[in-house]
């Protein structure tokens, strides 16, 4: 079938929950994909932050295939070798004490706001508490991690959803505070704002939230499915700060295209939270999942891969800078590691399809800024070759830049 054949076969079959760009993507080798047609991409999006190493890394397709010829599920009834281990590694890099494996990063969120609620309970002995999340946040299409989604857009047509959740300003300590009551159990939030327009934390809100935590039993939930697991330089990104959270969510490159998420927690949460039948699922943790993220996690320690981030991220830093400079429609650059915005005065809609033109894929944050999260094995050429691709871009929107 040719490209079209396939996308019309897809609008019969799928449901229409996505408006797709038009390309039918077939195989990936190192930073690039391919279509259907032969032509070739630099990626820039990684699957939204989830390739990190890129496609076709050997070391890690020869553990997945060493595992399906073993056992890929066996249910949470009966231990097994891979999670253990992926669970041992994963503690070790978080500097968390326990952790839980699901099949995806909303319930990942699920899960860690239903263990806040527990440990609240558990203290309490009543349930009726309180989160705090933050406006323009984004945490996940279920109806509970929508309800800590700081966007009414996608949040109206699913109400009424999980009541006693309150919203406060991205980086304004001040309008956390007035929003925290006795009925407060955690205070949620992305350590870097990625659908929202990728904003970091600031050092002093994330300080600022500790202290409001420690003051008054608060659990802090830090959300770092996209900005963790090397993509800002640190293996997570609220080690740059200095602030641990009290419970944690992972998933995207965690398993680099295999569906896993998890949330972790420190001992004093664990032991006053979530009990046997309080959650659960079918496939979470089940071998495959753990061996893939047994190996994510051990090639990115060898291979240093927040070390490799903080220097590229660095050389995108400076040539996104340049772009700005040179850009009227171009106004701001802001992120951190390989996790960068541009925002854009010129719809981003249109700006993304004719990268694909060019033969890049970026994907946008919000209504006006490109996202770059490409794979986190990039090199200065691919840095460089991807802002030659861009400024042919610009080019059509703004001829006469100098």
């Amino acid at each position: 079938m040719n490209k079209q054949m396939y996308m019309d076969e897809a609008e019969k079959a799928l449901l229409h929950t996505y408006n797709r760009f038009q390309i039918v993507l077939e195989k990936g080798e190192g930073v690039y994909l391919y279509d259907t047609d032969g032509k070739k991409y630099l990626d820039f999006a990684a699957g939204i932050a989830v390739q990190a190493f890129g496609y076709g890394k050997k070391e890690y397709n020869d553990a997945l295939k060493e595992q399906i010829d073993k056992i890929c599920h066996t249910s949470n009834l009966y231990y097994n070798v891979p999670i253990i281990n992926a669970a041992e590694r994963f503690l070790k890099i978080s500097h968390m004490d326990r952790v839980f494996f699901t099949n995806s990063g909303a319930e990942a969120i699920e899960g860690a706001v239903k263990a806040a609620k527990k440990y609240a309970y558990t203290r309490d002995g009543h349930g009726g508490h309180e989160i705090i999340s933050m406006n323009h946040s984004f945490h996940g299409r279920t109806l509970g991690a929508l309800s800590v989604t700081g966007n009414p857009r996608y949040q109206e047509p699913f109400e009424p959803l999980m009541p006693g959740v309150k919203f406060a300003d991205y980086n304004d300590l001040e309008s956390v505070k007035a929003q925290v009551s006795e009925k407060t159990c955690a205070i949620i939030l992305e350590t870097v704002q990625g659908e929202g327009g990728v904003f970091p934390a600031t050092e002093e809100f994330l300080i600022g939230l500790r202290e409001i935590c420690d003051r008054n039993d608060i659990l802090l939930i830090l959300d770092e499915i996209q900005c963790g697991m090397g993509r800002t330089g640190y293996m997570f990104a609220w080690e740059k700060y200095g602030v641990k959270p009290d419970i944690l969510t992972s998933a995207k490159a965690l398993g680099c295209g295999v569906p896993v998420g998890a949330f972790a927690m420190t001992k004093k949460v664990a032991e006053k939270s979530l009990k046997p039948g309080d959650h659960g699922t079918t496939y979470g943790g089940n071998p495959f999942v753990g061996a893939a993220v047994n190996k994510v996690i051990e090639l990115m320690e060898r291979e240093n891969i927040p070390a490799h981030v903080q220097k590229i991220g660095a050389y995108l830093e400076k040539k996104l800078d340049g772009l700005v400079q040179k850009y009227d429609f171009i106004t701001e650059r802001r992120g951190v590691g390989l996790m960068q915005g541009l925002v854009s005065e010129k719809p981003v809609g249109e700006i993304t399809a004719k990268a694909l033109e060019e033969g890049l894929i970026l994907i946008s944050a919000g209504s006006n800024v490109l996202r770059f999260v490409p794979p986190l094995v990039i090199e200065e050429q691919h840095v460089d070759e991807m802002a030659e691709k861009l400024e042919r871009v610009f080019a059509t929107i703004q001829p006469s830049a100098s």
